[in-house]
């Protein structure tokens, strides 16, 4: 049962995008590798510098870690990983643009007809230039979903989001943030990237 709950977890990390051929081949494995690597884990925990972990202790410390963690572990099962064009440095640098745009963006938001208008800026230009890639990647890969139109532009500091469609209220309530959530393509692509593609390829 433990390692079946690991597989939904790999699965749901690799998202949209090559998680069913990735069960595939992980659950195939499962059951002849279970009682090997309970073995293996039991044997790794008494040896850990920290001494054997409590049960249940799975979290990796910090977000961003245990995020890249998961996908390092995905790729390590895949026997089909192409090693020479695994990126998660690249991976890293996207998450750092995450993290820049949820926690250290400043967000002026105008109603306009069908929904709003998010002006989205930061005094650092490194947080400026995570603002930039972030929305106007998000409005080109999400525009059309739950039939919302996304437009994104450069402006100074930052980047403007329009968004409209058939339900205003809705898109002022879930906001910029929210609607920045909006679909799973993050997790797609965050595997897309660590494999060594372009995470904001459509």
């Amino acid at each position: 049962m433990r390692k079946r709950g690991k597989l939904v977890v790999l699965l749901g990390l690799c998202g949209l995008a090559g998680g069913l051929a990735v069960f595939a081949i992980l659950a195939g494995r499962a059951d002849s590798n279970h009682a090997g690597h309970q073995a293996d884990e039991h044997h790794a925990q008494e040896h850990h510098a920290g001494g054997a972990l409590p049960p249940g202790v799975t979290e990796g410390g910090q977000a961003a870690f245990a995020a890249i963690q998961q996908i390092a572990a995905l790729l390590a099962a895949d026997p089909a990983t192409d090693w020479d064009r695994v990126d998660l440095e690249g991976l890293r640098l996207h998450l750092i643009d995450m993290d820049n745009v949820t926690l250290r963006a400043a967000v002026a938001v105008q109603n306009v007809d069908g929904g709003a208008r998010f002006t989205v800026t930061a005094a650092a230009p490194d947080v400026t230039a995570s603002i930039r890639r972030m929305v106007l990647a998000h409005a080109a890969a999400m525009t059309g979903a739950d039939g919302m139109r996304m437009e994104a532009a450069e402006i100074p500091g930052g980047a403007r989001l329009e968004v409209t469609g058939p339900d205003a209220r809705k898109i002022r309530g879930l906001g910029f943030i929210g609607l920045m959530t909006v679909g799973m393509h993050h997790q797609a692509h965050h595997l897309a990237l660590a494999r060594g593609a372009d995470p904001h390829a459509h």
